[in-house]
């Protein structure tokens, strides 16, 4: 099959093992030969840069998932979850619960927390020299980011182990495709994930005050906006999604950060020789293996999109795949997009979004990946693959399952 003919055949909900292990080829054909295609059940997949930027920042574009989520998801608690999370509403519910949790993310709050993370790092790296071999996913890249939200959010130790596995399931369950059982485990993990959370708000309600940890918890507890607090279903729902985001973008970008340099020995050893260039090598990290790869909208009304030559109009109440994933190799803004840059500039990938949804954590996750990915490269200069990498095989979510490493 050509290039012009996987673009043509393109359908998100058939997309197989090889796009899940390499989007990127397909991502290239639809760009090139079809950049709005439609898909066979009405939907839309864009994957210019300038098509995915309108999709975010037009006023035709709702992020409202109450009626196109049902069908997926029935009534049960991921539904429960999906639309009552901050991603997947729109004004005035989104600007309420967003108002409450941007107390926990102002410059002040991210500087105090740099020494938290320095410390962490510091103990982890510690215990993977000791190790000598180890696999960066579990070892690393996920243990730093839990930690730090898990803090936040006032989560104790002997429940974090569980966070990952729940995270995979609900996330996952937003995938184009998902098999029913995957669905259930899905429905599952927040059956059991909403209970411990409602003790943890319970506990914190009796100490208002009280403790160190879970300073955003008491925002959206005890915070108010124009006088009206969060419901109990948004408190805790909003507690899910963001112990699952807070922690998941961030391990995905220093495992593929890890991974990207493992696979470009160059810029690893640019990297190692020039140590300041580690704010823009994040960036490209995130913009070469967005952690998010595709997003969603839906048109509230007729939008054109596509190019000068080709205009294509997606209709009032269709939905649309944001191939945000796609948007960060586009040639039309970046130059040499398929290769690896640390130092480029400009680079204005758009990994954690644009416009009113970007990405609240996404100068936390800066600030993990700059420590994480830095103080790993400096801590071991003989750093070697011992094995296979793989990735999780989820469509809207890029990570890597496994990455074994020795350090010498």
């Amino acid at each position: 099959m050509n290039d012009k003919e996987l673009a043509e055949n393109f359908d998100i909900k058939k997309i197989g093992q090889d796009f899940l292990d390499n989007p990127f080829p397909t991502y290239r054909s639809l760009r090139t030969y079809d950049p709005v295609h439609q898909n066979e059940d009405g939907s839309y997949f864009i994957t210019r840069y300038e098509d995915v930027v309108l999709s975010f920042k037009h006023p035709g574009m709702s992020s409202d998932k109450k009626e196109d989520f049902r069908p997926k998801f029935g009534d049960g608690p991921l539904y429960t979850h999906h639309t009552s999370s901050l991603v997947f509403n729109d004004p005035p519910a989104h600007t309420r619960v967003r108002k409450l949790l941007s107390e926990a993310f102002t410059p002040r709050k991210l500087a105090e927390l740099e020494p938290v993370i320095e410390q962490i790092i510091d103990g982890l790296l510690d215990r993977l020299a000791d190790l000598g071999s180890f696999d960066v996913v579990s070892d690393y890249a996920l243990a730093l980011p839990t930690e730090i939200i898990a803090d936040m959010l006032g989560v104790p130790e002997e429940h974090r182990h569980k966070l990952h596995n729940y995270s995979n399931l609900i996330l996952g369950a937003l995938d184009p495709v998902v098999s029913k059982e995957k669905i259930k485990e899905g429905h599952v993990a927040v059956e059991e994930f909403g209970p411990l959370l409602e003790e943890l708000i319970a506990k914190r309600r009796e100490k208002p005050g009280g403790g160190e940890m879970g300073e955003v918890l008491a925002s959206l507890i005890f915070g108010k906006i124009d006088g009206e607090r969060l419901s109990s279903v948004e408190l805790v729902q909003n507690c899910i999604f963001l112990l699952n985001a807070g922690h998941e973008t961030t391990a995905n970008l220093v495992g593929n950060g890890i991974s990207i340099l493992l696979d470009c020995s160059n810029e690893m050893d640019r990297l190692r020789d020039d140590p300041s260039l580690i704010k823009t090598a994040v960036e490209e990290f995130l913009r070469f293996q967005s952690p998010l790869q595709i997003g969603n909208r839906k048109a509230t009304e007729d939008v054109e999109f596509g190019t000068s030559n080709n205009k294509v109009v997606i209709p009032a109440g269709a939905f649309i795949h944001t191939g945000i994933g796609s948007a960060n190799r586009d040639p039309d803004i970046f130059n040499n997009p398929e290769e690896v840059d640390i130092g480029r500039k400009p680079n204005p990938q758009i990994a954690f979004g644009i416009g009113k949804h970007i990405c609240m954590g996404n100068t936390l996750g800066r600030i993990e990946g700059d420590v994480a990915i830095g103080k790993f490269i400096k801590r071991f200069p003989k750093l070697k693959a011992n094995g296979k990498k793989r990735f999780h095989g989820r469509a809207r979510f890029r990570g890597l399952d496994i990455l074994p490493v020795t350090v010498i």
